[in-house]
């Protein structure tokens, strides 16, 4: 027989082990006396039940003799008592919750578990966290299991639970995982290229970045299209600008570069017109038509025969949905390309890239991107060849926090403060990009961060976002709190990014947008390592309609693969693009089939439904578009859409409250196409 002696306050629980299960529990009482320390009082009861029953002390003795006595723990007055009555003994840690509840678990070293001052078997470590957790809210299966993984990696009760609405934010206790940066490689000299010396003066570039160099090798000045996928900062854009340039200096065509967002296309747009504004000059075409607002003037000019042509998406589509040309353009590059898997714009990217084949055919197309799923495939439908870069500029360290939601701001005060007043290697700040869910959250935030914090989104004027834009680049403001929308064109060099909800709008962020929005935290030539700190409120939904809950969809992006970019486009998305595609080809059938068979997604067979609709006509090999089918392409609408605007004005006179119908039946992500609304958001 084998008796696990256990001490408790002012008693000694005794295990009698039978068979390697517990047969009895005694509970015995020690008292002093002159010849040394004797029982007292002993009870015995069988394991499990709450009632014993007293039993002579002399018993307690002869069981201790007869048996293999183990103490979990050292204690004087019990081993002096066992020392005084000739029984031997040893100790053996065991699970104390485990004795708690007449269960004997030996503390395997290997699998035991830290809590505060003791340790715990596994098992009993896993109710502890539930116990905990059940005192505020309802995990997921997901996130639960993520719970209990943290304890088999990091074996420390306090430290997963530091994960889960911690006291104060102890980022030593939440980091998910690390990225590590890659190892130095060598590169070319950018004036060992044969690049026009005036574009090497002017680029400031001494030595290429390893994706830099990889492109060139691929084929970058041979004509070659290429996908580049690549970490956020790792130098994607040059790339593009040495093929534009390099063409352009050779006579090979303008240049166009092509992002999704105004805010995006504004900062490029300065950065072509600062480096090379005295070799060529550069025009910006956005889908937003500001150019003649005050705050906007000193832009530079919107002429489509400028050399170098910045714009959205939108905004150089519009130019060809309005049947006006783009001739002589040798390199367009299009940024952000995983956009094509937008459920509201990919079909119009994915339209426009092939429009852009078309009237192009002899360009270097270049397509950059941070993320993208299944690169391999899709550089094939894009007929390009395929360089990636796995490795990041500088390590990313990612931190999972469960967080109520009334807690959020506190802690993100906390990380942003605390972040501000470090200093990198390079000399700079630490500064913060907080992603939030709708305007509204935006000012929330910035105003309980305070004046060091400032809201940046679409619904802010050119001035207001250039301010905050200016801020941040001086150092300044220590954190821009923005929408998710922006996520994938904001362009600062935060060395932290905070995610303050994982939705979009009322819908939950994909992996590829995670990917692209933590991708913002780190950048090389500012800061020695990034940040990410998702922020996930335990039960949250944005919409009734997602069964998810936050901290499920946290543990689902942080582990996520992005699948491959193949969409199908709908009806309305299918429409509108083949509106737009006949504006472009000007009606000629061969070349309509032509366009379509460029693109990356598939198209609905939309012909005789529009025919039947009234909205085309085949006539001798060509299409012929009514006036409605052009106000399709030029606002970028489908049918579904054209046929509610049809509805509306026959119902409604005043056009104010018909544009008010179309916005609140549809909400939008993205940046509205000019002169229009968007199609539908089925994909």
């Amino acid at each position: 027989m084998r008796v696990i002696v256990h001490p408790q306050r002012g008693t000694y629980k005794l295990l009698c082990m039978e068979g390697g299960r517990v047969a009895a529990v005694g509970e015995v009482e020690l008292h002093g006396t002159p010849r040394g320390f004797r029982p007292k009082q002993y009870l015995v009861r069988k394991a499990g039940s709450r009632h014993g029953k007293a039993v002579p002390t002399k018993e307690a003795v002869a069981l201790l003799r007869s048996a293999d006595v183990i103490l979990t723990r050292p204690d004087p007055d019990f081993e002096s008592f066992l020392h005084d009555h000739q029984v031997p003994a040893r100790t053996v840690p065991y699970c104390r919750i485990c004795l708690l509840e007449d269960r004997v678990t030996p503390l395997d070293p290997a699998t035991r578990v830290a809590a505060g001052k003791e340790w715990l078997c596994p098992v009993c470590a896993r109710k502890e966290v539930r116990r905990e957790l059940g005192y505020f809210t309802r995990f997921g299966r997901i996130p639960m299991r993520y719970i209990e993984e943290l304890l088999d990696r990091y074996r420390d009760l306090d430290r997963v639970l530091a994960a889960v609405q911690p006291e104060g934010v102890d980022l030593s206790r939440t980091l998910y995982d690390r990225i590590e940066a890659h190892p130095v490689t060598t590169t070319a000299a950018i004036g060992d290229l044969g690049l026009p010396p005036d574009f090497v003066a002017a680029s400031g570039v001494e030595r290429l970045m390893p994706v830099q160099q990889l492109a060139v090798d691929a084929g970058l000045f041979s004509g070659r299209h290429l996908l580049v996928v690549s970490a956020t900062a790792s130098g994607k854009t040059f790339i593009g600008e040495m093929a534009g340039l390099s063409n352009l200096a050779g006579g090979k065509g303008r240049m166009l570069f092509l992002v999704p967002l105004v805010a995006l296309a504004n900062q490029k747009f300065q950065r072509f017109r600062d480096r090379y504004g005295n070799l060529f000059p550069a025009a910006l075409h956005t889908g937003r038509n500001r150019l003649n607002l005050p705050e906007n003037r000193h832009a530079g000019p919107r002429n489509r025969d400028a050399p170098i042509i910045v714009g959205t998406y939108e905004g150089v589509d519009h130019l060809i949905r309005s049947g006006r040309r783009l001739p002589g353009i040798g390199t367009v590059i299009i940024d952000e390309v995983q956009m094509l898997e937008d459920p509201e714009r990919g079909h119009r990217l994915d339209g426009l890239i092939a429009r852009l084949k078309y009237l192009a055919p002899g360009a270097q197309f270049l397509y950059l991107s941070a993320t993208i799923g299944s690169p391999h495939l899709l550089a094939e439908k894009l007929g390009a060849g395929l360089v990636t870069y796995a490795e990041r500029p500088v390590p990313l360290e990612r931190h999972l926090l469960f967080v109520e939601r009334d807690k959020k701001i506190r802690y993100e005060k906390q990380l942003v403060e605390s972040e501000y007043a470090l200093q990198s290697s390079k000399g700079y700040r630490g500064q913060t990009i907080i992603f939030t869910h709708s305007r509204a959250r935006c000012h929330l935030i910035a105003e309980k961060l305070g004046r060091r914090a400032a809201a940046y989104h679409a619904g802010l004027t050119s001035q207001e976002r250039r301010v905050v834009e200016e801020g941040f680049l001086t150092g300044k403001v220590a954190a821009v709190v923005t929408t998710a929308a922006l996520g994938a064109g904001v362009d600062f060099p935060a060395s932290q990014v905070i995610f303050d909800s994982l939705a979009m709008g009322i819908e939950w962020l994909t992996v590829q947008e995670f990917h692209q929005m933590s991708g913002r935290s780190g950048r090389p030539d500012f800061h020695d390592r990034g940040k990410v700190v998702i922020l996930a409120e335990p039960g949250a939904a944005y919409s009734s309609e997602t069964k998810a809950t936050e901290e499920e969809v946290a543990i689902r992006l942080l582990r996520g693969e992005m699948e491959e970019v193949a969409p199908v486009h709908g009806f309305e998305e299918s429409s509108e693009e083949l509106a737009a595609s006949c504006v472009a080809c000007q009606g000629d059938e061969s070349d309509l089939r032509r366009i379509g068979s460029l693109m990356v997604g598939e198209l609905a067979p939309v012909e005789d439904l529009m025919v039947r609709e009234g909205l085309i006509v085949r006539k001798a090999g060509r299409i012929h578009l009514s006036p409605l089918a052009r106000v399709m392409a030029a606002h970028f609408i489908g049918m579904e859409r054209l046929r509610a605007i049809r509805d509306l004005v026959k119902e409604r006179e005043d056009p104010l409250e018909i544009l008010a119908e179309l916005e609140c039946s549809e909400p939008s992500r993205t940046e509205d196409p000019p002169g229009g609304k968007r199609g539908s958001r089925k994909h």
